[in-house]
């Protein structure tokens, strides 16, 4: 049953970007433009997504006491910045800007047969793997 909700929560998630145009790199490129052709119109998008994630959550953590399909919310406990939060804001920030891509929209848009995903996600898998495997390395150092 879980799988089956994930699915369905992926595909819904994935539909709403498509729809919001951000599985368009041109679009999310314009956004980011400000002194060229800029287009603002996905500022709306991550407004939106910004309240209703903020009512969302409000809502539900006050009502339930878990979710219906797992044994705890998981929700981030660390509240501190550190070299790594930075180093990943910084590389996604770059990667989002260069390709008009960020991860949820790049698997969008290889569904729609997008060419630049066909680089975009290799790459970032690539990322996502060293990454891993530095964070591995130094804790296992530590």
């Amino acid at each position: 049953m879980r799988p089956l909700f994930g699915f369905l929560a992926g595909l819904l998630f994935g539909l709403g970007l498509v729809v919001a145009g951000m599985a368009d790199p041109a679009k999310v490129l314009n956004f980011l433009d400000i002194f060229g052709s800029w287009d603002p119109s996905l500022a709306f998008v991550m407004g939106g997504a910004a309240l209703t994630t903020f009512l969302g959550y409000r809502l539900v953590l006050s009502r339930l006491r878990r979710p219906l399909l797992l044994p705890g919310f998981q929700l981030p406990t660390r509240q501190d910045i550190d070299r790594d939060l930075l180093l990943g804001a910084a590389t996604f920030g770059v990667g989002w800007g260069i390709g008009g891509y960020c991860p949820g929209p790049a698997w969008t848009a290889l569904s729609l047969a997008a060419p630049g995903t066909l680089v975009f996600l290799p790459a970032m898998l690539a990322g996502m793997a060293l990454a891993t495997l530095l964070r591995d390395r130094r804790t296992a150092i530590a």
